[in-house]
């Protein structure tokens, strides 16, 4: 019942809806916005969800510690809970866990199809019947980066995964194109099945649907990162 209740009241039903159902196995959706501005807590409240509805999780780092990224994972399950007033059985914390793993490669020492090939080991290998990749902290401004983004997607089809980035942007103003895409990724775009940009405003961070698979992107997403509890919460 606690599960369910999670999963129902969940602002990510926004984001599913949006894009008529969500990301979808076998796609690859991308997060972009500057550095610090909320790329990573996004991506673990969306693990979070996937979690509660019992798919598994492993969430891929690139970068030099993991530690943070724990924390955010244990910050975020007990803001959840606190927010929906929901009492948590003990055993709870423990069952969602089980159900991700946290991977940790550096860019520049270990190329993608090794990446790729020992994802694929824990899943196959392992066991561990993933639903979603998370790759946190991908550098796409390196040569090799369109090369690879085709091996995530056919990795992604091929293993029947939603498989979701996160972009640091690091260009010089203006960011964006006149259609919201940053300038960084536009070579990129026929990659990616769904792009998300992330905009600092007053008092939170915008979530901007920016691509939407083949879809015409109509209206916004009405949601927000909530800067005091990296949550995504609806406008």
């Amino acid at each position: 019942m606690v599960k369910q209740e999670l999963i129902a009241r969940s602002p990510l039903r926004i984001l599913e809806q949006s894009l008529s159902g969500g990301l979808g196995k076998g796609n690859i959706g991308v997060l972009a916005a500057r550095k610090g501005v909320g790329k990573t807590a996004c991506l673990v409240h969306i693990a979070t969800d996937k979690l509660f509805q019992d798919k598994p999780v492993i969430h891929v780092s690139y970068r030099t510690r993991v530690d943070h990224i724990i924390t955010w994972y244990e910050d975020i399950f007990k803001e959840l809970a606190r927010q929906k007033d929901l009492e948590l059985p003990e055993d709870f914390h423990d069952e969602v866990v089980r159900q991700r793993v946290i991977m940790n490669f550096k860019q520049d020492g270990v190329p993608t199809e090794q990446v790729l090939r020992s994802v694929e080991a824990l899943i196959t290998a392992g066991h561990f019947n993933a639903d979603t990749v998370i790759f946190d902290g991908y550098e796409f401004g390196r040569p090799e980066s369109a090369a690879d983004l085709k091996k995530f997607r056919e990795f992604a089809a091929r293993l029947g995964l939603e498989v979701w980035f996160s972009a640091s942007l690091k260009g010089d103003e203006p960011l964006f194109n006149e259609r919201g895409v940053p300038r960084e990724l536009e070579s990129f775009l026929p990659e990616m099945d769904v792009l998300i940009t992330l905009k600092s405003a007053a008092d939170h961070v915008r979530l901007n649907l920016i691509k939407n698979h083949d879809h015409p992107v109509a209206k916004g997403l009405h949601l927000h990162l909530d800067p005091k509890t990296l949550l995504i919460a609806e406008e």
